[in-house]
């Protein structure tokens, strides 16, 4: 009985190359339909808590904040002092009388080298009123950056998800079957784990953290794709010249800051991801007697296994996010130096929540986005395995 099971299962074994293509395509399609949520994620994750609103230092875009920044210039060192607040968010600032900032008017003469007031008056040019959940994050990137800056890093994508598709499924059905014919594990759940666990960490190293370092530096980039003058000039402008600049700047290793945490998020990841959609797909094909599942079953089982890891592993993936953006500068220690130092960082700085920073954004990108990737690998390989072309 065991040895005709085992050669039905043996006949049943899909070639590496039909797990490519499935894969690969799969990848393709829910990368294109995903991605927008992708940059919310990465933005949430990247932007900094304030804890005291009283700091006003690094903003270009809030009027009072523009005027500290401009006052910091060695030919002005004036501090701006807040002594009010109007209707409508306008204020008052005592500062020196050759201030000449958008969004602010004099409200008086003042002689050289006196202080005059300073009204801030609130302007709609580059200012958005949103708030900072996923959906304030968006109109954000839309309404400063464009549309299409929602797509921003797509190349990275592109140029990994083929690779790291079809590595993910060719070495999951391949740790699989390799388990299975020389460990005592056979089909398990536990071999599925482990198969699934394997394939994660592999496609981290072969794929994922390079082309995540090139995609999270294009996605970290605050230039405006509507004004041609800023998207002429921003530093990253594709996955390649992307790529040889943080070489030509930071060396090789660059492309590989935040593997360890990648790894174990890939891993993590997948482990649970193979487990639960093989183990509710057995289930399900076990109910209905059959030996597909239609493609609103792939699609249904593929968004609820693709939850599951994310719940877990949230603060390695925000962790990951700022090492990969990060750039290191020559004599000059990093911010972020490692995993622990990392988390503990950040949890000390910004307080313990920040570490599920973007865990909105980022199951309503990887639940459709497993949704889709199984659904579309399922048809792809039943349609080669049904047409016999490979």
């Amino acid at each position: 009985m065991s040895s005709s099971n085992s050669s039905k299962e043996t006949t049943k074994r899909k070639s590496p190359l039909q797990h490519l293509v499935a894969g690969g395509a799969a990848g393709l399609v829910e990368s294109s339909i995903c991605h927008p949520l992708d940059t919310i994620k990465t933005r949430m994750q990247l932007r900094k808590n304030t804890v005291d609103t009283r700091k006003l230092t690094h903003s270009l875009v809030e009027p009072a904040q523009r005027l500290r920044h401009s006052l910091q210039e060695p030919f002005f060192r004036a501090e701006p002092k807040l002594t009010g607040s109007g209707a409508n968010g306008a204020g008052t600032i005592t500062a020196s009388a050759h201030v000449h900032e958008p969004g602010f008017v004099r409200s008086s003469a003042a002689p050289a080298g006196h202080h005059a007031k300073v009204t801030i008056k609130p302007s709609n040019v580059g200012t958005v009123q949103a708030s900072l959940g996923p959906i304030g994050t968006a109109k954000r990137i839309v309404q400063r950056e464009g549309f299409f800056a929602l797509y921003k890093g797509l190349t990275a994508v592109y140029t990994g998800i083929v690779p790291k598709m079809a590595i993910r499924f060719v070495a999951f059905e391949q740790y699989k079957d390799l388990l299975a014919d020389h460990t005592p594990l056979g089909r398990s759940t536990t071999a599925t784990f482990t198969a699934g666990l394997a394939s994660g960490l592999t496609e981290a190293v072969l794929v994922v953290t390079p082309a995540e370092v090139c995609k999270i530096r294009m996605q970290g980039q605050y230039h405006s794709l509507v004004d041609p003058a800023q998207k002429e000039h921003r530093k990253y402008k594709n996955v390649v010249q992307t790529a040889f600049t943080i070489v030509r700047e930071e060396g090789v290793g660059a492309l590989y800051k935040g593997v360890v945490p990648t790894m174990l998020r890939q891993g993590c990841n997948q482990a649970v991801n193979f487990t639960a959609y093989n183990l509710i797909k057995k289930k399900v094909l076990e109910g209905q007697q059959s030996s597909e599942l239609a493609s609103w079953q792939s699609l249904l089982i593929g968004g609820l296994s693709g939850g599951m890891g994310p719940m877990v592993n949230n603060p390695l993936d925000v962790v990951k996010t700022r090492l990969q953006k990060q750039v290191v500068h020559e004599g000059k220690t990093p911010k972020y130096t490692g995993l622990t130092q990392a988390c503990l960082l950040i949890a000390k700085e910004e307080g313990a929540l920040a570490l599920w920073k973007g865990i909105t954004p980022r199951l309503l990108r990887i639940m459709p986005g497993q949704a889709i990737t199984f659904m579309t690998y399922e048809a792809v390989s039943s349609t080669i395995t049904r047409w016999n072309v490979l």
